[in-house]
């Protein structure tokens, strides 16, 4: 996965509570587009009519927002269902940060599984967030991940915590694999050890048998 160490950018105020993950990736677009083409369908409820048309009033539509990678969403982002689609269909259309003050347990599993940084900040440090975007000349913003810290458009600058276990993974771009294969000498030396200790676990499993015995009949 890609690793996340710090990045800078356009950032969106998506100022609403709840977005579930079939509103960031309805199901119908889930299951029938293919991962890597689903960035176009991100927030397809939001952000296109009945007839497909842009919706004006949807932040990511608006021209002062156009290529946005930072998405500063309110409270419990990423609930509902389990999809990791979501995930994807954020990474698909180049969001490489989302910052709300919660998310859906298994959402932020997931973001963190693909190298896109979910970070949690206050409900009042986020309304001030939201604030800066909107009076700032140009709304980017930068997020740093090796110092935790959150600079937004004005120049403030906000620390945030994140389990350390996770941004070692982020920082080196590790998923499950990649961390479980940090530690390959350890477990060679493991194995070796143990085959000596418990040699009946390292028993061969028994091949096809080799002959068949076939009853003799008289004639």
């Amino acid at each position: 996965m890609r690793a996340f160490t710090a990045h800078e950018g356009i950032a969106a105020p998506l100022r609403l509570d709840d977005v579930n993950t079939d509103v960031i990736i309805p199901t119908n677009r889930a299951i029938h587009v293919a991962k890597g083409s689903l960035g176009r369908f991100a927030f397809e409820p939001l952000r296109y009519d009945e007839g497909g048309r842009e919706r004006a009033d949807f932040v990511l539509n608006q021209y002062r927002y156009a290529g946005a990678s930072i998405l500063v969403a309110g409270a419990n982002f990423g609930c509902g269902s389990s999809r990791e689609m979501a995930a994807w269909a954020l990474d698909d259309a180049g969001i490489r940060c989302v910052i709300a003050p919660s998310f859906g347990d298994i959402f932020f599993q997931n973001c963190c599984k693909i190298g896109l940084l979910a970070l949690t900040l206050p409900d009042d440090t986020v309304e001030n967030v939201w604030d800066e975007l909107a009076r700032a000349a140009t709304p980017r913003m930068s997020v740093d991940l090796s110092a935790l810290r959150v600079t937004a458009p004005e120049g403030t600058r906000y620390t945030f915590g994140f389990d350390e276990g996770r941004r070692d993974a982020l920082l080196h771009g590790l998923d499950d694999i990649g961390q479980t294969l940090r530690h390959a000498d350890a477990i060679a030396r493991f194995v070796t050890t143990d085959r000596y200790a418990r040699p009946w676990n390292y028993l061969p499993a028994p091949g096809p048998a080799s002959h068949i015995h076939s009853e003799k009949t008289d004639t």
